[in-house]
């Protein structure tokens, strides 16, 4: 096994050649999936080459890399689930009301970006939001239901449409 390189002389470029191997059976073990695991490995580099800030100051490249690639893996099984119950709502449609295939690829790539954009909020923002949106309650209704006032459901819907409104521009 390779030792590590000293902190100084970690670049991205050597935490791959040495480290890429690595995680991408790590993956495999967790995924049972080679073809998966490799494109959450390269991912998972893709968020290394986002934080250079990071690399001169690395003492553990692996426990780096496996805590960006555990995001990695929970990203990867949040959006399986959201496509999974979306294909199951559109099986459940009657055949004139079926999207096509083109529709479909668009449809779900809105669901993936109201996904990511509503990633950032806390919990109870983002289940209100929801419940405002797609379920249609009044603020009050959603009060009763989180156990919080209607001020705070407002307080909540602002930062919801704030995070919309910043990412969208």
């Amino acid at each position: 096994m390779p030792s590590a390189p000293a902190p100084s002389d970690v670049t991205a470029q050597s935490l791959y050649a040495e480290h890429h191997g690595w995680l991408r059976q790590w993956l495999h073990r967790r995924l049972g999936c080679s073809h998966h695991a490799a494109d959450l490995a390269q991912d998972t580099f893709v968020r290394v080459l986002l934080r250079p800030q990071v690399l001169p100051t690395l003492r553990e490249p692996r426990a780096y890399l496996t805590t960006l690639a555990k995001g990695v893996v929970n990203e990867h099984w949040r959006r399986l689930g959201l496509e999974r119950a979306y294909l199951d709502i559109l099986a459940a449609l009657p055949e004139p009301l079926a999207l096509s295939p083109e529709e479909r690829l668009l449809l779900l790539q809105t669901l993936h970006e109201i996904d990511a954009i509503l990633d950032g909020l806390p919990p109870k923002a983002r289940e209100a939001f929801l419940l405002s949106q797609l379920d249609g309650m009044t603020y009050e209704q959603i009060g009763a239901r989180l156990g919080v006032h209607e001020r705070t459901v407002k307080r909540y819907m602002a930062q919801a449409f704030e995070r919309c409104l910043a990412l969208v521009e």
